[in-house]
């Protein structure tokens, strides 16, 4: 039986507190992560860069925190939230709120999400949230409509609301309430029995 996870010192979890509100200000304030350097961020929440540095690693360590920050709710709901996003409701509403859920989160953190999935192992995919979104979801998609196809179809799904697509889209003048439409359909129509 491993050991039980030790308690983070009050310091250690204010200094963290601090880091995390720092860089999620400095972000949003430059619209980009790659623009705000560690320096700014240890200023700015009042700790060295060596305290940055052990808890965090680098600017996408950060990125990553804050992000996981913003998705632990949105899990939760997942799990065991209510309706209609979580267990009760019919796969297809789950399968339709989780989609709207998840856009809605990259609209609001585009910068983040965007850094995200741009950076890491070389895939968008690797990463564990993509893991447990796309298995939430081809279990929906196997309820709805059956285990044919579930994985790939959740993965296209998916595609419709990676960070870089919504990236182009808005800056190209879609609105999000058309993103949005635009993603209810597909799901609706992917979600139909073959």
């Amino acid at each position: 039986m491993p050991p039980p996870p030790r308690k983070e010192r009050a310091d250690a979890q204010r200094n963290r507190e601090a880091v995390l509100a720092a860089a999620e200000e400095l972000f949003g304030a430059h619209g980009d992560p790659e623009r705000v350097s560690m320096d700014d961020i240890a200023v700015a929440a009042g700790v060295g860069k060596g305290t940055l540095f052990r808890r965090f690693g680098d600017r996408l360590g950060l990125v990553k925190a804050l992000v996981e920050r913003r998705t632990e709710q949105l899990r939760a709901d997942v799990v065991a939230g209510p309706p209609p996003l979580g267990p009760g409701a019919p796969a297809d509403a789950r399968a339709l709120a989780l989609l709207d859920a998840l856009l809605t989160l990259k609209l609001d953190t585009r910068p983040l999400m965007l850094a995200l999935e741009s950076a890491g192992r070389g895939s968008p995919y690797d990463n564990d949230t993509y893991e447990l979104w796309h298995a939430e979801l081809t279990a929906l998609l196997t309820e709805a409509r059956g285990e044919r196809d579930a994985a790939f179809l959740a993965h296209a799904l998916l595609a419709a609301v990676r960070s870089d697509l919504i990236e182009h889209l808005t800056t190209h003048g879609t609105s999000p309430d058309h993103i949005r439409a635009g993603v209810t359909a597909l799901t609706r129509a992917t979600l139909r029995r073959p």
